[in-house]
């Protein structure tokens, strides 16, 4: 990659229940870290999430958190972090990653990984902005996910172009040039404006 990436990375605040995703969510870590970029998550320190904090720090990276206030305790707020910012709440924590990262990566998690994944992909599909999105899809978690994409399309409910949304690999090390190819064929991705933002949430 040409400069540092600020890469925002929606993932689980549990660690699961297979080993070769937490060992993914530590080598994209490294990845990042050893890039000289900068992970912007949701601050907490267990699960995925911490384990990918403190492999990105390890390695050299800047680390960026935002966690909500009455999270707090239950994603244990990692105090070591060079910047965590602490918000009013879930809208507040998901603007200020959106607005702190030019692309975004999705790791295996849960309701809440789905939930910031879809807002992301929903602006991008109304036009609010171009920033590319990667899903890794290690040992095919994300499987069922994309074929609920391609039902949706299937059945009318989304034009096939949606399909590009975002773009999938299937190893963390493919992430940054994955996000780096697109990045360079949309040189001046651009930001939702905070009114627009906050009326889409």
């Amino acid at each position: 990659m040409t400069q540092a990436l600020s890469l925002c990375v929606f993932c689980g605040a549990r660690a699961g229940t297979r080993p070769t995703l937490v060992e993914a969510a530590r080598r994209l870590g490294t990845s990042i870290g050893t890039g000289g970029g900068t992970l912007v998550f949701g601050g907490g320190r267990v699960g995925l999430m911490g384990e990918l904090a403190q492999s990105t720090m390890a390695a050299g990276g800047h680390v960026v958190g935002f966690i909500p206030e009455h999270l707090e305790r239950i994603e244990v707020a990692d105090r070591s972090l060079p910047e965590l910012h602490v918000v009013s709440d879930m809208h507040s924590r998901k603007l200020g990653m959106f607005e702190r990262a030019q692309a975004f990566c999705v790791l295996p998690g849960g309701l809440g990984t789905l939930d910031e994944t879809f807002e992301i992909l929903t602006w991008r599909q109304l036009g609010l902005h171009d920033k590319p999105m990667v899903l890794l899809n290690v040992e095919g978690y994300w499987d069922p996910l994309l074929a609920l994409v391609d039902r949706i399309v299937e059945q009318g409910f989304a034009p096939p172009e949606n399909r590009r949304l975002f773009t999938v690999v299937d190893t963390p090390e493919a992430v940054l040039p994955a996000l780096a190819t697109e990045l360079a064929a949309r040189p001046s991705a651009s930001v939702a404006p905070d009114a627009e933002a906050r009326a889409l949430g």
